[in-house]
């Protein structure tokens, strides 16, 4: 009992041979308010990233008046380590907007 080389037009072997290949879906476009929405996101997270890398590194960052109401915060403030961590911060919101911008700039 071999199978038939060509099998009738309804059984199933024929449908499975008609579905070889899934058409490909078409690029779905985001609307212009998620775009948007996106894009401020994006200048947001660069601005905050601006300001977490300049602002450690400037005169104001040690005239801060809350440091003489929290001595323990001092330590913490005055410490190159964390002066360089909200640097780090700072560049990885910088990489983050560039991230976004590129993402919602792209055409879809």
């Amino acid at each position: 009992m071999n199978p038939e080389p060509n099998p009738p037009a309804g059984s199933p072997a024929s449908s499975m041979e008609a579905v070889t290949a899934a058409p490909e879906p078409e690029a779905v476009q985001r609307p212009w308010s998620a775009r948007l929405l996106s894009i401020c996101f994006a200048i947001f997270a660069f601005e905050i990233g601006i300001f977490l890398v300049t602002f450690p590194w400037i005169d104001y960052y040690w005239r801060i008046n809350s440091l003489q109401t929290f001595p323990a915060l001092r330590a913490v403030w005055e410490d190159p380590y964390f002066r360089g961590a909200l640097t780090g911060l700072g560049v990885v919101n910088i990489y983050v907007g560039f991230w976004e911008l590129m993402k919602a700039l792209r055409r879809n």
